[in-house]
């Protein structure tokens, strides 16, 4: 059985709330932070646990959990035993290498529907893939946290999420800019400079002469 319980900030540390109410750690539990996630399931399927969080603005972020030690230092004598038997370590070695090969395919993807979207004229496909190159080294790295890594939407909004995103940043002074603290202005400041990203590539897309100070090309000069 698991019950998840907010810290609540005070100086004896076995102290937290729940559920609105004070509640102690009994004595012979022990503290595992987070940071092994297998070690983390196998407490909670074993025994019962608590599961420390704390809220940190409009999210809520995992601490770790309190359980039994005894439960514990078996927990974690078996799992050490089974990360040491060949046969798990060759397991761990597939998963990274499909993971890799995963990875790699995606990369080609991202890549090819960022060149989709900028649809650039035949003059200007050299430039088409040397942008996509650029956008694709930036948004799909795991772990970036981009929108190229998210499954939620579909991979073409993704890529030209992604291309808006490179040129905010690369062809703008956004990231230098003082933009007011009000509601709304950081969001329609974006909105602004998106424009201006969409009338560079229509250019491009159209086949005309590009101005010898295009921003797009002196970022990716």
């Amino acid at each position: 059985m698991k019950e998840d319980i907010q810290v609540w900030r005070t100086n004896r540390p076995r102290d937290f709330l729940r559920n609105g109410k004070s509640v102690t750690v009994p004595e012979s539990w022990v503290f595992v932070p987070s940071g092994d996630p297998g070690l983390t399931r196998r407490l909670k399927s074993t025994a019962e646990c608590w599961s420390v969080v704390h809220k940190r603005k409009n999210r809520i972020e995992s601490l770790g959990i309190w359980c039994d030690g005894t439960v514990v230092e078996k927990v974690k004598a078996d799992l050490t035993e089974e990360r040491n038997n060949p046969a798990y370590l060759r397991k761990l070695e597939l998963a990274r290498q499909a993971r890799i090969a995963k990875q790699d395919a995606y990369v080609v993807e991202f890549r090819q529907a960022v060149v989709d979207f900028l649809n650039f004229a035949p003059c200007y496909e050299e430039l088409a893939w040397d942008l996509a190159d650029a956008v694709t080294d930036q948004a799909v790295p795991v772990g970036s946290g981009t929108v190229a890594r998210t499954e939620r939407i579909p991979l073409a909004s993704r890529a030209e999420a992604a291309v808006i995103a490179w040129m905010r940043h690369q062809t703008t002074g956004y990231d230098h800019m003082s933009i007011a603290r009000i509601k709304g202005e950081r969001r329609a400041v974006r909105r602004e400079l998106a424009g201006i990203s969409r009338e560079i590539l229509e250019v491009y897309r159209a086949g005309k002469p590009a101005p010898e100070n295009c921003p797009l090309k002196a970022a990716l000069s």
